[in-house]
């Protein structure tokens, strides 16, 4: 299983980035997609979480509370991916983001690096 991460780059504080990822595992209603990161020295943590196609779907969306109202989740079945829309990013974003699948196991993705410059 692969799940193939893209999107990452540098950006100036206040931009956006879209982060996308493509599971070579089909996404199913059960499927629990999410995000996570990895500043330098700190451990990793998440930063959204979707399943059941998210709140427009009548599934569940979650997010951490330092990127509420700044970045969305979502998730599409036809194309199979995941996608971060990130918003008014700021320095402490800067990590090294991964894909997270999770069905009856757990696959990871290689991760993409965001860098916000102040």
């Amino acid at each position: 299983v692969q799940l193939q991460a893209s999107g990452g780059g540098l950006v100036q504080a206040g931009g956006s980035l879209r982060l996308s990822c493509a599971p070579s595992i089909g996404i199913y209603t059960s499927t629990i997609l999410s995000w996570y990161r990895q500043a330098p020295g700190a451990q990793r943590e998440l930063v959204a979480r979707i399943s059941g196609g998210g709140l427009a779907r009548g599934g569940t969306e979650r997010y951490a509370d330092s990127v509420k109202g700044r970045f969305t989740i979502s998730s599409d079945r036809v194309k199979n991916t995941v996608d971060l829309q990130m918003n008014n990013l700021l320095p402490e974003d800067t990590a090294v983001y991964y894909c997270n699948v999770r069905t009856n196991r757990e696959y990871w993705g290689q991760g993409t690096l965001v860098t916000v410059s102040s």
